[in-house]
């Protein structure tokens, strides 16, 4: 039996579209300038409704593939029960970042129009500190499981991709999990891969209850939730291959990556405790 059926997934990713405008676009940019430097993959925008967002592009260099990536991660965090920012489907406004002066720029914002990812800002966040800030063993056990399952490259000592926020711990930016859909042949091989690269893990010291979590997750990512998990990527993000795959096809190759990946959990744990041995 499933935790989640379909519309309850939906409700947590609360895909709502939002549509970005572009008489705040300046304004309402404060990490303009560092967002930039980031090879333009996301940038701060207003919507309608008043809220802001980071705004993943799909115009960027990785494309939809990133945004699958965001997608994915940021949906199996929610089930998990881990703080992710609000997750929106945004739809790019025809004129917006036409007033934009850097011609890149200007050219990233005009190849994101359609349907891009967005994440809820998270005003007055600070940056997570390691040093500073200890994490529970049972919270940190279930990022880095998470993070070995979906091969999540990014969450390390010089980049954790973490943020506290109202002395609360929030994951970001998962555009780095699933780095398989980037060469996108042999998806079953990949799928069986230790992650030996788990060991740069900013949180792998505190994880202290890797399989009690393993159980747990296991529970909660039922193959009926994953293939609902992959219905949830958009035609318009699947639509990336010259072959002659289709949305549908795709969307099962990530279920199949995604399901024997689970399946064959203990080969990602193992490497995990293996590589916390060090720490101890």
């Amino acid at each position: 039996m499933s935790y989640f059926s379909q519309s309850q997934l939906k409700l947590l990713l609360l895909c709502k579209e939002k549509i970005l405008y572009d008489s705040t676009y300046r304004k309402c940019n404060p990490l303009y300038h560092s967002f930039a430097r980031r090879r333009f993959v996301a940038r701060i925008g207003r919507s309608r409704d008043d809220f802001k967002y980071v705004v993943k592009f799909r115009g960027s260099g990785h494309g939809t593939k990133m945004l699958i990536s965001e997608l994915i991660g940021g949906v199996v965090a929610k089930l998990l029960k881990l703080r992710v920012p609000e997750l929106v489907f945004v739809q790019l406004d025809e004129a917006f970042g036409q007033t934009e002066g850097d011609e890149e720029i200007q050219d990233l914002l005009q190849g994101s129009r359609g349907l891009n990812l967005g994440l809820h800002f998270l005003s007055g966040a600070l940056t997570f500190d390691p040093v500073t800030t200890k994490v529970d063993g049972l919270l940190a056990s279930k990022i880095v499981w998470m993070d070995a399952f979906l091969t999540n490259v990014d969450r390390t000592v010089k980049n954790t991709n973490m943020l506290m926020w109202h002395k609360e711990l929030w994951l970001i930016d998962h555009g780095a999990t699933l780095y398989f859909h980037h060469s996108w042949t042999n998806h079953e091989k990949q799928a069986l891969i230790p992650f030996s690269l788990i060991k740069d893990h900013v949180l792998l010291s505190f994880a202290d209850q890797l399989e009690e979590v393993d159980i747990e997750c296991k529970k909660i990512l039922t193959d009926e939730v994953i293939r609902e998990l992959v219905n949830l990527i958009p035609d318009d993000f699947a639509n990336w291959t010259e072959d002659s795959e289709t949305p549908e096809s795709i969307r099962e190759i990530y279920y199949q990556f995604l399901s024997e990946r689970l399946k064959h959990s203990y080969i990602f744990l193992n490497e995990a405790q293996n590589a916390r041995k060090t720490f101890i």
